[in-house]
């Protein structure tokens, strides 16, 4: 069984803490033509590379019908950037347009199988996953990049086409599992991250 749920699977509901004080579900948008959901954090450097490009992607896509949702699922003693009241400061420093949610048991990030900071799931109007992988080949260096294959991916399905953008592997830390060894990769995936 792959680690990472597949294309065409229905991706899993959940309700957690945000940091805007608030608890978010998948269900709280309902009528969404899409859902972007990416499992990030505050520490890795390709999440923080990224952060500026999440936020332009719901200012973008807002109105026409996609929503982002963010989720931090790394443990956060060894690492204790990521824990939900650095959350808040990066929220409000960085002004998200996206709740930024907080899933400590990591019970979400195992249910989509999560790999890495940022791991970007791409649901469509069924919220059955039509998309996974990297949002572009470059999450450090803003401007950098020379792939767009989340905004492909989005823009064909959004047009009611079939999404031919393959599954691709994320770029960056890989998540931090409470009880693993800091580099603790699934099966088969192998971790080329220093974060």
């Amino acid at each position: 069984m792959e680690f990472t749920i597949p294309v065409a699977t229905k991706a899993a509901d959940f309700r957690l803490p945000g940091a805007d004080g608030k608890d978010h579900a998948l269900t709280d948008y309902p009528d969404k033509k899409a859902v972007v959901v990416v499992f990030t954090c505050n520490h890795c450097p390709a999440a923080i590379g990224a952060q500026d490009r999440i936020i332009a992607l719901q200012r973008d896509y807002a109105a026409k019908g996609v929503h982002v949702i963010a989720i931090n699922s790394n443990e956060d003693e060894a690492h204790p950037d990521d824990g939900f009241d650095k959350m808040v400061v990066r929220a409000r420093e960085k002004a998200f347009n996206f709740p930024y949610l907080r899933d400590r048991s990591q019970a979400i990030a195992k249910a989509y199988g999560a790999q890495r900071t940022p791991h970007f799931f791409l649901l469509d109007a069924d919220r059955k996953v039509a998309y996974h992988g990297r949002m572009d080949d470059n999450p450090y260096e803003e401007g950098k990049q020379t792939t767009s294959e989340l905004r492909d991916a989005l823009d064909q399905l959004l047009a009611d086409k079939p999404v031919t953008v393959a599954p691709t592997n994320p770029i960056g830390c890989n998540v931090k599992w409470w009880g693993k060894d800091a580099h603790w990769m699934p099966k088969g995936q192998a971790d080329f991250s220093a974060g």
